[in-house]
């Protein structure tokens, strides 16, 4: 996907979704550049509060249990780490 195909980003599927954020990472990260650092901590902390909401959801429409299996941990590591915002 290119920034001007006109595709909307809901209509990507969630491993492309995932690449184009790798690849803007990427990008960002080979800049060297202040800003450029900058921008990459202010998107890991956004990236990390979204792991949260993420975490939160799957287990309200699954289980808590497959937040752990997914993320390589017990679900008790699970719960603690993401219960709450």
């Amino acid at each position: 996907m290119t920034a001007d195909s006109g595709q909307s980003l809901g209509d990507l599927t969630d491993h492309e979704l995932a690449e184009l954020a790798c690849r803007a990472a990427a990008e960002l990260s080979s800049r060297g550049t202040r800003e450029g650092f900058a921008e990459m901590l202010r998107v890991v902390a956004y990236v990390g509060e979204r792991v949260g909401d993420a975490a939160r959801l799957m287990a309200t429409s699954h289980s808590w249990s497959q937040v752990a299996e997914v993320s390589g941990t017990s679900r008790q590591a699970a719960w603690e780490r993401w219960r709450t915002v």
